[in-house]
């Protein structure tokens, strides 16, 4: 997030995209309904009239895929009527003439047939973004998780840059993490091409700093991504992996390539506190500890670093992520030889400059938000605030491309995908708790009541699910939560794994899958 959670509170304007917050990020959403009892105005652009739409000023039904035709389309508008912020852009910014000249086709009028959203609902949408004082944008991933998803984002980043919502408080360009930690693991590295703090594998500066820091060699090229991986896996290139904390079995798309995967490797690791579903295939399981288990830090959505600290021992055979790595580390030839996870982090901040005045004695007196170069420094409440870190805030010329797989005769219907209030991810935690299984024991189709009485089905009954990769068999729910010709439900039940009908088909750039938008099929069961 480029600002902070509590900054939503005192915005004027939220935008609310591809995230159904009051389910996903039920805290947060808080902040929005606080915000909304001091005047703010809400809108809320998502396929499925989710529970912010009924709260929401304007609830714009897009259709699955369009973010990018809308955003547009309130570009063209506020740059045709000049709301847009003039000093702002001029100071602040370059590649303005590509962003006009990109959205110049894009006019509310051209682009209802592609979102479904009536142009002038549109042009008042966009004229309230534009004159609000403090408008903040948050999305999840219902824009990230498309085939186009870097593009969506770098449309929210222009619409901000735009209107200069940005780089001051309650405004900004704000997603909101989908699971615990992961912008801690993003920070620390765990992605194909960076280094700790974003540095990347591929810039022979980083790469010197990083080799003697750790007394090796390290390559200069970046590694492959989870659904690269599994590719790899697939074709024999891959012979061995080692997953923590992960499930893809149910968490990924196309679970039959999924698993073939797995299978297809020499050796699989699987690293867990619970045997998953992805555990019950591997060669060796390894037993991490939970949460409660270890010391450590965590990272929050809004740049938050915090320190976890142990409540109770290890149970059973389970041991620390950081000691189980350190001493395989050992025995493969490579010594590891931390006494405790401060020590670890006082590398982390030697070697990261955002994280480089955080250490585990300023931790004790409450969290800090990077960056923090110094131990001087009092953290970074939000972003961008005087000029962009790379200077200039770039705008992108970005183009409209569909989906990667639309509806046909064959497969007539959207499916949608994203998550129920009561459980978490793939459930592994939440199906093992009482009290949220009996919430929510088993999960529904939502289908919208038009295409119901087509299907001639009614609640509670089963249908067996299509797509072109699988299928599942599910109950429905006739609700007018989606719009007639589509259908969504959650990833949370490995009995109805809905993973198994998803597409691969993936972002060029940052080659997350499209999981929110695949073809299928719905047949009425017998």
């Amino acid at each position: 997030m480029t600002n902070s959670i509590d900054e939503i509170a005192d915005a004027d304007y939220i935008f609310v995209t591809g995230s159904n917050t009051t389910e996903a990020h039920p805290i947060i959403s808080l902040r929005i309904r606080w915000a909304l009892k001091k005047g703010a105005k809400l809108v809320v652009a998502d396929p499925r009239r989710i529970e912010l739409a009924e709260m929401a000023d304007y609830y714009l039904p897009i259709k699955p895929g369009s973010n990018i035709p809308l955003f547009n389309a309130m570009m063209h508008t506020i740059l045709n009527e000049e709301l847009w912020n003039k000093e702002f852009v001029e100071s602040r910014t370059e590649n303005f003439d590509e962003l006009k000249a990109a959205v110049v086709n894009f006019s509310p009028e051209a682009v209802e047939k592609y979102t479904g959203v009536p142009a002038d609902t549109i042009k008042e949408v966009a004229r309230a973004y534009a004159k609000a004082k403090n408008a903040t944008i948050l999305y999840t991933m219902g824009i990230t998780q498309h085939s186009n998803g870097v593009d969506n984002v770098l449309s929210i980043a222009n619409l901000a840059m735009l209107c200069g919502q940005i780089g001051k408080p309650s405004s900004g360009v704000n997603p909101l993490r989908g699971q615990n930690n992961v912008q801690g693991a993003c920070d620390m590295g765990s992605l194909p091409n960076v280094y700790s703090g974003y540095q990347p594998v591929a810039d022979a500066a980083v790469n010197e700093k990083f080799s003697k820091a750790w007394g090796c060699e390290l390559s200069l090229k970046p590694g492959l991504t989870v659904g690269e991986m599994m590719d790899a896996a697939h074709h024999g290139d891959l012979k061995g992996l080692f997953i923590l904390g992960e499930n893809p079995v149910l968490s990924d798309p196309d679970i039959n390539h999924v698993k073939h995967s797995l299978k297809n490797l020499e050796f699989l690791v699987v690293q867990d506190i619970f045997l998953t579903e992805t555990a019950e295939l591997a060669d060796v399981v390894l037993p991490g500890a939970s949460f409660a288990e270890k010391d450590g830090t965590f990272a929050n959505s809004e740049r938050r670093v915090q320190r976890v600290r142990k409540a109770i021992e290890p149970v059973g055979n389970a041991r620390p992520d950081w000691q189980i790595i350190a001493e395989i580390g050992t025995l493969m030839g490579y010594p590891m030889n931390y006494s405790c996870p401060e020590e670890i982090f006082a590398e982390i901040s030697a070697l990261t400059p955002s994280y480089g005045g955080i250490s585990y004695a300023r931790l004790e007196q409450g969290g800090i938000q990077w960056p923090c170069p110094n131990p001087d420094h009092a953290g970074t409440k939000y972003l961008h605030a005087g000029q962009f870190t790379r200077g200039l805030g770039k705008f992108h010329a970005v183009d409209f491309t569909g989906p990667a797989e639309l509806p046909d005769e064959e497969y007539p219907l959207v499916l949608n995908t994203g998550r129920r209030l009561q459980h978490y991810h793939t459930g592994t935690m939440t199906r093992r708790t009482k009290g949220l299984d009996a919430l929510l024991p088993e999960d529904y189709l939502e289908v919208n009541p038009v295409d119901a009485c087509k299907l001639g089905v009614e609640d509670g009954q089963q249908v067996k699910v299509t797509s072109r990769r699988g299928e599942i068999v599910i109950k429905v729910k006739v609700t007018e939560r989606v719009q007639p010709g589509n259908v969504f439900t959650s990833f949370h039940f490995a009995e109805t794994a809905v993973n198994y009908l998803t597409n691969t088909a993936r972002d060029p750039v940052c080659k997350i899958p499209e999981l929110k938008v695949c073809a299928v099929r719905v047949e009425r069961v017998s």
